[in-house]
């Protein structure tokens, strides 16, 4: 059975619980110091090892942020991502960046280790098959520069898709996973708005 938390011990891990929430990560000593107004990190620490003490969090030694709770191992995380609309998983049309509500996953079990930097899109048309993308999936992506071969949501010359990104001689190019679609090379200007960490399947 856990001690009685104080006041401050209590306002410490609901600001732990909110920035790891906002943001998938725990915040460090020096952001709760800042936070809280302590004169130092030492009395940061302070208070996370009373908290440890009582059974509340778990430290991981060596980690600046690795600080977990105990009550949260065994039951997924359910995180609200926000909808943002279609996207074109074939010929690139016009953004449709409207929230539409949002979709309630377990960030655990998908892995998505920065929940505060998702969104998710519905995918419409077949040029991303190859890569098992369906149209009426619901693609999550993390707003994030790209790697090379990442699947992304791209704004390209002003009208948004899905699709592979490329390189080549160090400039960036689209590819479907369809060899009905030809490559997009941008003319003007590709934005990167988020690559795909998730895709979620609704049963028929």
């Amino acid at each position: 059975m856990q001690d009685q938390l104080t006041n401050r011990q209590q306002e410490i891990v609901d600001y732990l619980r909110m920035a790891q929430h906002t943001t998938g990560v725990m915040p460090s000593t020096r952001e709760i110091q800042h936070y809280f107004g302590f004169a130092s990190q030492t009395a940061a620490m302070s208070h996370l090892r009373a908290l440890e003490r009582k059974g509340v969090i778990q430290r991981l030694a060596g980690k600046a942020r690795a600080v977990i709770f105990p009550d949260e191992l065994d039951r997924p995380q359910i995180v609200d991502i926000p909808i943002y609309g279609r996207i074109a998983a074939g010929r690139s049309q016009d953004v449709e960046a409207l929230r539409e509500g949002c979709i309630s996953i377990d960030v655990t079990t998908l892995g998505i280790r920065r929940p505060g930097r998702a969104f998710a899109l519905r995918v419409r048309g077949d040029s991303m098959i190859g890569a098992h993308i369906c149209s009426g999936d619901t693609v999550i992506l993390e707003k994030r520069d790209p790697c090379k071969g990442d699947i992304v949501a791209a704004l390209i010359d002003g009208e948004t898709t899905l699709k592979r990104y490329l390189l080549t001689r160090g400039k960036p190019y689209l590819r479907a996973e369809n060899p009905a679609y030809p490559d997009l090379i941008p003319a003007r200007e590709l934005i990167i708005q988020g690559v795909l960490i998730a895709l979620i399947r609704h049963a028929a």
